[in-house]
């Protein structure tokens, strides 16, 4: 051994102190993650310095609590800030309890087919009824009219324990909205279809303050005397939160605040600036968003070349206006670039928004 190596760690020595296997250690190493200070050349042995056991406890932390490798990298990067590594960590977080809440309401539903005689579990909520009516607005227009994807066709209500969420989509968009209630009982999901979603306005024209919601074998809706029941489309939705995660996980390039009614105004005046593109044999109408010289957003050519033109997204132009309808006047946009998704978010209420898929210019 020379006296350079006398002074570093072998693999096993600095697997014993980190608490990560040998085989654990040669992966990070080839995945980049946690390199060698030394590698013999003649024998490929692998040395590690006394200030690389830190890392390595690190790593073999979030190795247990299941931090997919992209992540642990990151974190390794910036583990001598510590803001980065707990919005890091905070992250991971709700991932997991997401998936606990969706493994539940999974399991209760393999429960029911594997014995349809088993006693129907309850969940109970009280919520407010303007609440309530204001999310459903909010998530109306992005339902799915495909008969090809019957599980598109509803809005998904899912109960957790921080309160209700409303999602609906077609592929094309995705609408969100959330609902502070008090909930008794075990996460649930039901796919609401859409005839008993546009039911629901009317049943919420009353003076009454609070909603009473029942999710069993069916939903039942009651406020003050009049009650509506639902069975729920017996459909799996996608998997909303993956697009979700893909959207909010990281600051956007833009957030630009915008009057709705105004952009309403310009994306319906005459002469309006629009290209068609196709789809399944429909044409569409589409715009082009942009930025003008002080960052506010601007309509702009989508027809241009854009090589000069900076920002420029392709939306749907009837989609926009349906996100401008059910978001209200004071909105926020949050762009990224001509092939990111586009979202258009409540000013007021951060868990009210909708995604749209960018059309390519």
């Amino acid at each position: 051994m020379t006296a350079v190596e006398s002074e570093l760690r072998s693999i096993g020595e600095l697997a014993r102190a980190s608490g990560l296997t040998v085989s654990a250690l040669r992966f990070y190493d080839r995945s980049g993650v946690l390199t060698p200070a030394r590698v013999d050349p003649v024998t490929g042995y692998r040395w590690y310095t006394g200030d690389q056991v830190d890392p390595a406890r690190l790593v073999a932390g979030l190795r247990r609590v299941g931090m997919p490798l992209a992540g642990i990298a990151e974190a390794l990067r910036h583990r001598h800030r510590p803001a980065e590594v707990h919005r890091l960590l905070d992250a991971h977080l709700r991932r997991l309890e997401d998936g606990l809440v969706d493994a539940r309401r999974e399991l209760s539903r393999i429960r029911r087919l594997i014995d349809p005689e088993e006693t129907t579990v309850t969940t109970r909520l009280v919520l407010s009824r303007t609440d309530l009516a204001d999310a459903v607005a909010a998530v109306r227009f992005a339902v799915g009219a495909d008969p090809a994807l019957p599980a598109l066709s509803g809005v998904l209500l899912s109960i957790e324990p921080d309160g209700v969420h409303l999602f609906a989509t077609d592929r094309h968009r995705l609408a969100v909205a959330r609902v502070d209630a008090s909930v008794d009982g075990p996460p649930v999901g039901a796919l609401l279809p859409v005839d008993a979603v546009d039911e629901l306005p009317a049943l919420l024209d009353t003076d009454a303050v609070i909603v009473d919601v029942v999710v069993a074998d069916r939903v039942t809706f009651s406020v003050a005397d009049r009650t509506l029941t639902v069975t729920a489309l017996p459909y799996d939705f996608p998997d909303y939160r993956r697009l979700l995660r893909a959207q909010v996980g990281d600051a956007p390039a833009y957030r630009i605040p915008v009057d709705g009614t105004a952009l309403r105004a310009a994306l319906t005046a005459d002469g309006v600036r629009v290209c068609h593109r196709a789809h399944d044999g429909v044409a569409h109408e589409v715009v082009a968003l942009g930025l003008d010289g002080r960052g506010e957003l601007r309509l702009v050519d989508p027809a241009a070349d854009g090589a000069d033109d900076g920002l420029r997204v392709g939306v749907n132009r009837e989609y926009l206006l349906d996100a401008l309808d059910a978001g209200g006047d004071q909105l926020v946009l949050e762009l990224d670039g001509p092939i990111t998704p586009l979202a258009v978010r409540r000013a007021d209420d951060a868990h009210a928004f909708s995604i749209l898929m960018p059309v390519r210019l």
